[in-house]
């Protein structure tokens, strides 16, 4: 029977596990076997917080492009009125 790989889960209990990986791997009282099991499955959930970071921070520069670009023109309109009334 395939062995199935686990369940990725959401990126803070990802976060979580890694770091639970890391200072049981750090410890040394983890065999080699499980080391490696370990090891690959912390590689596994960096890649996983890797591509949500990545999904979300297209998502911040998608509605940064909407609304941040609206928000530059009311400012750049206000300061070029403000300049103007200034050098008069």
């Amino acid at each position: 029977m395939p062995k199935h790989p686990p369940l990725l889960p959401d990126f803070e209990t990802a976060l979580t596990e890694i770091e639970r990986i890391v200072a049981t791997m750090e410890s040394g009282q983890m065999p080699l076997n499980e080391a490696i099991s370990a090891y690959q499955r912390g590689v596994t959930l960096l890649q996983h917080c890797q591509r949500t970071l990545s999904t979300a921070e297209t998502q911040i520069k998608v509605l940064e492009q909407g609304s941040l670009r609206e928000l530059g023109k009311v400012a750049t309109t206000s300061t070029a009125t403000y300049d103007e009334g200034v050098s008069e």
